[in-house]
């Protein structure tokens, strides 16, 4: 089975929109971790992880390492087969634009449901913002004690659906209004749901562990055969509408 069997366009086909974040991460104990303190990625372990995502067939390709400051581009078909996972100790990372999504699907939350099961003991972090002619944001934060919030939707519109327990997971992690005031985000939970940073909320609640935009961690950069559900949903997602 060749990595294109699922899609119906050629490799060079231009997308429309795109994605700025595209993240899921496990955080492991000790939750202490600091990410100037992470080994080197484990490529191997990398490299299954990949394969263990329920978006992803198999891994067709090895492109080297990335740095995590490095924004992936799109821009093409080709492109959105490109995933970047890092495992470093006790902190995992995906970078996926299969994760992408325009609220009728919701596949993060879907993964992170699936990453729950596997690892009960994890603070389980993720933030999607892509942009089909208006922003969407996917974002979640699960802790082991099963205390979680789930944000999706058009930010500053309609529809925007908050689960879960924000509070509780700020309270559970001693995340204050005032710590979320010095990281300039607006987060105030009397407010209307779309009003609210829930990714900088998210970003918050892996604190020193945040392998997001480090210049310091480098990264898997794999090719992958993605499934023939999370194929279609990108086809419909980045060239049509």
């Amino acid at each position: 089975m060749s990595d294109t069997d699922f899609w119906t366009l050629p490799p060079g086909r231009a997308t429309r929109g795109g994605g700025s974040r595209f993240e899921l991460t496990v955080l492991r104990p000790p939750f202490t971790a600091a990410v100037g303190e992470l080994p080197p990625n484990a490529t191997g372990p990398a490299a299954e992880f990949a394969r263990s995502l329920g978006a992803v067939d198999d891994v067709t390709e090895d492109l080297g390492l990335r740095r995590r400051s490095d924004m992936a581009t799109v821009a093409t078909r080709a492109d959105l087969d490109v995933v970047q996972v890092g495992v470093w100790g006790n902190v995992i990372s995906v970078s996926d634009p299969a994760f992408a999504d325009d609220g009728s699907d919701m596949p993060l939350l879907a993964e992170a449901t699936r990453l729950r099961e596997r690892f009960p003991d994890a603070r389980i972090v993720g933030r999607v913002e892509v942009h089909f002619g208006a922003e969407h944001t996917e974002d979640l934060v699960w802790l082991p004690d099963g205390t979680m919030f789930h944000a999706c939707g058009w930010p500053g519109d309609e529809p925007f659906v908050v689960t879960g327990d924000p509070q509780g997971v700020m309270s559970a992690l001693g995340i204050t209004a005032e710590a979320l005031e010095d990281l300039d985000a607006y987060v105030d939970l009397d407010d209307d749901p779309n009003q609210n940073d829930w990714g900088a909320l998210a970003t918050a609640c892996l604190g020193d562990a945040d392998p997001w935009g480090r210049a310091d961690l480098e990264a898997s950069s794999l090719r992958v055969r993605h499934s023939e559900h999370a194929t279609g949903r990108m086809e419909s997602l980045y060239f049509t509408g």
